[in-house]
């Protein structure tokens, strides 16, 4: 299996390189709500239902399912894709950035890295890195990005209200 270190960078963003990347911070203003996490005392349940909720997303987009991923988001979710030039307000723009996405690229995979998952009551927040795989005749090529999922629970599920992607910025 290779590794981020051995697969070469996507051509499209050959000075972007593999490192440690700060996630992107998302704040959320709830009445009473104190972030919670592993590292203090969380609710540890709930965050790994969280971390299953994300787990999903990334099973769905490995089997390139647009319908399936679309399923992952409430109707009245936000989106703003990696290669999006507009964001995705409802459930059909969802479904077609990710059929699009399918269809230039079958075989293009995500793998997860590093996630910081914080608890807000009935909200979850999501961020971190992950790798884009895309295999090509000339090779695997992989992306660095960075991706923010935000969270509402509806009964005993997580469903994405707010999802962000972008590719890892190259340093100054």
């Amino acid at each position: 299996l290779a590794t981020p270190a051995s697969l070469p960078l996507n051509a499209d963003f050959p000075a972007i390189g593999f490192t440690r990347v700060a996630p992107l911070t998302v704040c959320l203003a709830t009445p009473g709500a104190a972030a919670q996490d592993t590292g203090e005392g969380g609710d540890e349940a709930a965050l790994a239902a969280v971390r299953a909720a994300t787990g999903q997303w990334v099973e769905a987009f490995n089997a390139r399912d647009p319908a399936r991923i679309a399923a992952l988001y409430a109707p009245e979710a936000v989106f703003w894709g990696t290669i999006s030039p507009t964001v995705r307000t409802t459930p059909e723009a969802v479904f077609d950035y990710f059929a699009d996405s399918v269809r230039r690229r079958p075989r293009l995979r995500i793998d997860l890295g590093e996630a910081h998952v914080r608890l807000y009551g009935e909200t979850a927040v999501d961020s971190g890195v992950c790798t884009s795989l895309d295999p090509r005749a000339e090779g695997t090529f992989a992306t660095p990005l960075r991706s923010t999922f935000v969270y509402r629970r509806v009964g005993d599920r997580w469903i994405t209200v707010a999802h962000h992607s972008s590719r890892v910025a190259t340093p100054p």
